[in-house]
């Protein structure tokens, strides 16, 4: 994955030229240098913003009444954390903190860094704090370091060395060592919604020179493709900006013959598999086919395994349907093993259609809320013998210890219950199982109850 800055691109970049001093970090261009025309650089290297008011999508943080604003403005910045998907300015957040509160910027990258750049940058630092200056060590993909490296940055943030920001887009509390994230306020950058894409295309056609040749309709589909994706979004309007100036407006069937449209951001062993899975079981808990399909269609797209998905579901079918719908168990089964005999794409309505069965159907957890009490029950009550009367006696001598004796054969006894007990002597019974009055549920309890009486009468 490419990085913003366009140094960061190169293979292995050097050290140095991932530091700026305050002064010169936005200032005027070497004048021995020889100019760069404005044209070859990228359009999103060219749109970067040169103030933290012109970051957009991430008011929560740098509005007004903003975490970093209100932290600047308290001359105070703490080492943080930047969490956010691609695409939503953490580099140059970094950058800009680095600028407001005169810090020198040192950048590294956890994909080309290693242990001699780590301390060559502290030593760095350290000779600038003797000096007077502060430096703010910025590390992309931090999560990437592994845990020796990540404590490696423990002493010089604690001692105040560096302010180090860390952008990542996994999440901290996976990811990153729990030392380093206590010295750490972790900052979460949201994906650029509808209004910020927007306000980034108009700034687009302003440097362009001319308005994007797309319909209303084809420039909302631009926005959906970027997926939240800031840099995505830019990258895609460089290609629409290629066009020669007459093209007639584009709408959505040409804007996507012309454009690929963004993968989700999708990790099968990342957060997101995750936040998705959970997603769909929440959904279907809450008894809403219709989301519940959403998110099995997303982690389809995602390219997820159906088989982990058709696993899943029979797992919810047990947990959260149970007794209520005996039956959800079956189709869950069912729905999985017709998709191992037809595979993809066949299959998979296979499992659309387990998904809605389970969305629409009654929803009970007492099975799962009675084993998980049973279980601690078993735990706490150790190693209690059955009543003799349950006991088998396959010997003379266990029917001499009375292995047997008084036991009811509850076909032979009226109504076919004998009502004994069945819990180990000296243990009171405990009610475990209590069903939900609604689905199937409603007549188990109708039968629990009559036998209740049943059994207080005998």
């Amino acid at each position: 994955m490419c990085c913003i800055t366009p140094v960061a691109c190169l293979p292995n970049p050097g050290y140095d030229a991932l530091v700026s001093e305050p002064d010169d970090l936005f200032g005027p261009p070497d004048p021995a240098a020889p100019p760069e025309s404005a044209a070859n650089r990228p359009l999103a290297d060219r749109l970067r913003p040169a103030t933290l008011a012109e970051v957009v999508g991430q008011d929560h943080l740098l509005g007004p009444e903003g975490t970093l604003t209100r932290m600047l403005a308290r001359g105070s910045l703490a080492s943080l954390i930047l969490w956010g998907p691609p695409g939503v300015g953490k580099t140059t957040i970094a950058r800009l903190l680095a600028s407001q509160a005169k810090l020198a910027f040192v950048q590294l990258s956890a994909v080309f860094s290693g242990v001699a750049d780590l301390k060559r940058a502290f030593d760095d630092a350290t000779k600038r704090r003797r000096a007077g200056l502060g430096t703010l060590l910025f590390v992309d993909e931090i999560h990437r370091f592994n845990r020796a490296q990540q404590d490696g940055f423990l002493p010089v943030v604690e001692n105040g060395t560096v302010t180090l920001i860390g952008a990542t887009t996994e999440n901290p509390s996976f990811a990153l060592n729990g030392a380093l994230l206590s010295r750490c306020q972790v900052m979460v950058l949201r994906r650029l919604d509808d209004p910020a894409l927007e306000r980034l295309l108009a700034r687009s056609e302003e440097e362009i020179g001319r308005p994007l040749p797309v319909t209303d309709e084809a420039r909302g589909t631009l926005r959906a493709m970027a997926d939240g994706d800031g840099r995505y979004l830019l990258n895609m309007v460089e290609q629409i900006a290629a066009l020669p100036p007459n093209t007639p407006p584009m709408d959505t069937a040409d804007l996507s013959e012309l454009l690929a449209r963004r993968a989700a951001l999708y990790d099968k062993d990342r957060e997101e598999h995750y936040n998705l899975i959970s997603a769909l079981h929440k959904s279907l808990r809450g008894s809403d086919p219709d989301a519940a399909l959403y998110w099995f269609a997303r982690m389809l797209n995602g390219g997820e395994d159906p088989r982990y998905i058709a696993r899943r579901l029979v797992r919810f079918a047990a947990e959260d349907i149970g007794m209520a719908d005996p039956a959800a168990l079956t189709q869950a089964l069912a729905g999985w093993e017709t998709y191992e005999r037809l595979g993809s794409p066949e299959g998979e309505l296979a499992i659309a259609q387990v998904v809605v069965y389970l969305g629409t159907a009654p929803k009970s957890n007492a099975v799962y809320t009675a084993f998980g009490q049973a279980k601690a029950a078993a735990k706490n009550t150790g190693s209690l013998m059955p009543p003799a009367h349950i006991l088998n006696a396959p010997t003379k001598l266990m029917k001499q210890l009375g292995y047997g004796a008084g036991y009811q054969y509850d076909h032979g006894t009226e109504d076919a219950f004998s009502g004994q007990n069945y819990f180990p002597d000296g243990m009171d019974r405990i009610d475990l199982y209590q069903p939900k009055d609604r689905g199937f549920e409603r007549e188990i309890g109708k039968r629990l109850a009559y036998w209740a009486e049943l059994r207080a009468k005998r």
